[in-house]
């Protein structure tokens, strides 16, 4: 055997146990690819009065605000919303469990993606006990009957599940302490959400067992490696809508009109805001 080559394959990421990341000139050409994609899906979204509801769950510090923020990119906020709803208020606790979501369902021609969603239920307020046992039993006999009934109300309900080891939520953790633009995001629940890892473990496989159902199953994303993440889950979405490309024909700029009599104001007379760029080099 080659020695030379196998020195050189024993160092490489695949050797190690480690998966071979995609290049950054590779991901930033698939993942415009992708979102030109999305803009042509959303069209036929609009277009055709579809409904849509994307989740988006998995544990603290997993990519799902990474992969919205590239759905999201290039998409008319008029179309494709995202709702990321705060802890419910004290008038919202004594509603329907439910209630406070539905108001944010898609109407026709709209793609909603919810950013955590009613499953906090069976995450958060379950492990970190803010429901009762009986309140998280009710949940998991209720949800299924309340996505089907979703379903056939026409609304197009995928749901994903962020997936990430031990050790990559913990390196993400440290970066995020260490990073002062990203330590807004380690939350108090957070830094407890590592604590009960286990607990954790346990109420996403207890849930998967109730809610994984026919009618909207969940769909694992392996998100250890976040380009890939986006890129896997972005290609999966547009899978799921059978869509057509309806980009206009090229338009033609119609020519400005004439200024005629009318005479632009000083600009001096306007409130400016002050030009501190371009400062000196």
């Amino acid at each position: 055997m080659d020695k030379s080559k196998k020195t050189a394959g024993s160092g490489s990421a695949e050797a190690q146990g480690r998966p071979r990341k995609i290049g950054n000139k590779r991901y930033e050409q698939e993942l415009f690819r992708l979102q030109l994609e999305l803009v042509k899906m959303l069209e036929w979204i609009k277009h055709e009065g579809l409904k849509v509801v994307v989740v988006f769950e998995g544990r603290d510090a997993a990519g799902k605000g990474g992969v919205i923020k590239r759905i999201t990119q290039h998409l008319s906020p008029r179309i494709c919303r995202v709702v990321a709803l705060p802890a419910p208020t004290e008038r919202e606790q004594t509603q329907w469990y439910f209630q406070r979501y539905v108001p944010h369902l898609p109407a026709a021609g709209e793609m909603v993606l919810f950013d955590r969603s009613w499953y906090n239920r069976a995450g958060v307020e379950r492990v970190m006990g803010f429901c009762t046992e009986e309140e998280h039993r009710e949940f998991l006999r209720s949800c299924p009957e309340f996505e089907r009934m979703l379903v056939r109300s026409g609304i197009i309900l995928i749901k994903y599940w962020f997936s990430v080891s031990d050790e990559e939520q913990e390196k993400r953790f440290q970066s995020r302490l260490e990073q002062g633009h990203k330590r807004w995001k380690l939350s108090p629940m957070d830094l407890e959400s590592r604590r009960r890892w286990v607990e954790y473990s346990r109420a996403k496989d207890e849930n998967f067992a109730h809610t994984d159902i026919k009618q909207a199953p969940w769909y694992v994303v392996n998100a250890d490696v976040k380009k890939h993440a986006r890129l896997n889950c972005i290609s999966h979405l547009l899978s799921m809508i059978p869509y057509e490309d309806l980009t206009p024909e090229p338009i033609e700029l119609p020519e400005r009109a004439e200024a005629g009599a009318y005479v632009r104001p000083p600009f001096s007379d306007q409130t400016l805001v002050p030009p501190v760029y371009p400062g000196e080099e």
